[in-house]
């Protein structure tokens, strides 16, 4: 159990330094406006670059990985919309908002750093596959969803206006690019590669500081009825469809993957909410809503991480 502190630990640890500094009055919440903003434009791009570029096209093209992972978040986001509307009578915005918050993971600040130290050899491919689902199919979907609440336009013409607002944006530039250079197989020059590389490095430490900051002086009041099924369905109910996802699909005679990418996908998809979450769903004014969600799902995913890793290592997938 050590071991598996050790490993989790430091991520914590800077969440909850970034929440100590802002409460101690060292750092203002316009401060950390600021540094997202670096890692929203700059170092978030330079990550999923590398990630991406650095493989292989055929290596990205992982279709059990990407089928599992698309479908168990798919049927989550489907149960978490049922909930939202049926029994909690929420808006279509309001419903938008929620299931975003059950499938998308964190999977650039917080499945990385841990793929990277438990299973070394496909983290990055790992990344980049959930990065190619997130950003081009999850954060869309849920994004218009959550405008169709607002706007009586059809729905692909909403789903477009989605796709157009994030192709504009740096990351997804950057994921973009860094499909084109895994396909074409070009290599950046080696005083280039280290640039984005000390860039993406730099991405960790400051996106975790700021969501451990962005977590300081939240209430919670009122907003447990949302924030329960969010932590559920993201800590619970997403990993344990692509637990079920893998044995149905190991038990169907297909080609298997690897243990390792396996063991990858299932933990990218137990993941705490992505950071930028409430910086996605400010213009839909539930920014209060998704930064509860976030510091409860945080806070709790310290102990279901542990608790997965211990289970892996258990199983000898670690």
């Amino acid at each position: 159990m050590t071991a598996l502190l050790a490993i989790t630990g430091p991520i914590y640890l800077i969440v909850a330094i970034g929440y100590l500094c802002v409460r101690a009055g060292w750092f203002a919440k316009a401060d950390l406006k600021v540094l997202g903003l670096f890692v929203l434009r700059v170092a978030l791009p330079a990550l999923i670059f590398n990630a991406v570029s650095s493989k292989t096209f055929t290596d990205i093209l992982q279709p059990q990985y990407l089928l599992v992972f698309t479908a168990a978040s798919l049927i989550t986001l489907g149960l978490g919309l049922a909930w939202a509307r049926w029994v909690r009578g929420c808006s279509p915005s309001q419903a938008g908002i929620i299931g975003m918050g059950m499938i998308c993971p964190n999977s650039g600040y917080v499945g990385f750093p841990i793929a990277l130290l438990t299973l070394p050899a496909v983290a990055g491919m790992g990344l980049a596959l959930n990065m190619l689902v997130e950003n081009l199919l999850l954060i869309p979907l849920t994004l218009m969803l959550a405008a169709r609440g607002e706007s009586r336009a059809p729905w692909h013409r909403l789903m477009l206006q989605s796709l157009r607002d994030l192709v504009r944006t740096p990351f997804i530039m950057a994921l973009l690019l860094g499909l084109l250079s895994s396909l074409l197989g070009l290599h950046m020059p080696d005083v280039v590669q280290r640039m984005v590389n000390l860039l993406a490095s730099a991405s960790a430490g400051v996106s975790l500081f700021i969501i451990g900051g962005s977590l300081a002086g939240l209430s919670l009041k009122g907003l447990w009825g949302h924030i329960t099924p969010i932590l559920l369905g993201k800590l619970f109910i997403q990993p344990g469809l692509v637990a079920l996802g893998l044995w149905l699909w190991n038990q169907s005679g297909l080609p298997m993957m690897s243990s390792d990418l396996q063991a990858a996908v299932l933990l990218f998809s137990a993941m705490p909410i992505m950071g930028i979450y409430p910086i996605l769903t400010q213009k839909h004014g539930h920014d209060g809503l998704s930064a509860a969600a976030l510091l409860v799902t945080t806070m709790a995913s310290f102990l279901t991480l542990n608790a997965l890793l211990w289970q892996l290592k258990n199983l000898n997938l670690l």
